[in-house]
């Protein structure tokens, strides 16, 4: 995988999987808390709710993309629920859309913004800036409440190519039996501790070089492996506490430095506050790093470490 694509795959997928968290416990138009509502469905059932919510934006789309599962297992403790034991539990599809030229990312956006319109789904902020090459939809079904994101991470800012990707939510339900954990899956190797060591060194110098302080571990943050097809990574997610927009633009100032001066390969992509997200690829151990204003006011950081650094692939 060459390191730039590697790059936008990672923020694509840090993006989307903190988009689709912002949806557990919002307000929905009616005032309820559209995250903590009980629901009556399965694991199962979720996750062929979701899979048609994909497919029902993919499958008229021109042209027609390749689906490139991405992120950590898909069932995992409802983000509305603070402290949870478990008790109740959500799934999160997350899709790369695949084998098509980078140029048409943006149309790839657009068409599964217009299916999910007219199927009557909801916007939960307002329409995309069209306008933008790299734009974001944030929507929910109704009435079931499934929350989905269909967003564009950069590829090639110069010749406008980008990456488009979906991630879909479900409501919460109650825990059952129908878990699909794969405990070989999770098993941990060498070159993941490996991995995750590289990581967490890498966020560590990152946290001195912001000069900021770090906020209590959020759901979803810590270290993590995941698979992405045939690769394997290790990911470290953190945020700092709350920053003004002059303090959070100085922090932003310190990361671009301290990265350019260890030759780290620096980009940018939207993020969800008005300054944009700060991505950087690493090419001796093929790590990548994402710092993202939030709304907030915090940064979000992740770093992601392959288990196999890059070889001898181009970037």
């Amino acid at each position: 995988m060459k390191l730039s694509r590697a790059m936008a795959g990672i923020a694509v997928l840090a993006a989307s999987v903190a988009l689709a968290g912002c949806g557990a416990g919002q307000k929905g138009s009616s005032g309820t808390e559209t995250g903590s509502k009980q629901v009556t469905m399965d694991e199962q059932q979720a996750t062929k709710r979701a899979e048609d919510i994909l497919h029902q934006a993919v499958d008229g789309m021109s042209p027609r993309p390749t689906l490139k599962r991405t992120g950590l297992n898909p069932v995992g403790a409802c983000l509305a629920d603070d402290h949870s034991a478990g008790e109740r539990r959500q799934v999160t599809l997350s899709y790369q859309l695949t084998g098509v030229p980078g140029t048409e990312a943006k149309k790839l956006v657009r068409q599964a913004r217009d299916a999910w319109v007219s199927r009557g789904y909801k916007f939960q902020s307002a329409d995309a800036d069209w306008s933008d090459p790299y734009p974001a939809v944030n929507m929910r079904t109704v009435p079931d409440d499934f929350w989905m994101t269909a967003l564009t991470g950069v590829v090639d800012k110069a010749k406008g190519e980008g990456l488009a990707a979906i991630t879909i939510t479900s409501p919460c339900f109650a825990a059952g039996g129908s878990g699909t954990d794969d405990p070989a899956s999770l098993r941990q190797t060498a070159d993941d501790e490996r991995a995750q060591r590289l990581a967490r060194d890498h966020s560590s110098r990152l946290y001195d070089a912001l000069q900021v302080r770090h906020a209590a571990t959020r759901e979803g943050e810590g270290l993590a492996i995941y698979q992405d097809g045939e690769d394997r990574y290790a990911h470290h997610a953190w945020s700092t506490e709350p920053l003004t927009e002059e303090a959070m633009a100085h922090a932003l100032a310190r990361a671009r430095t301290y990265l350019e001066s260890q030759g780290w390969r620096l980009g940018r992509t939207p993020a969800a506050a008005g300054a944009p997200a700060l991505l950087a690829g690493n090419p001796v151990d093929g790590s990548a790093v994402r710092v993202a204003p939030s709304a907030d006011g915090t940064l979000r950081v992740a770093v992601t470490t392959p288990t196999a650094g890059p070889g001898a692939e181009s970037v």
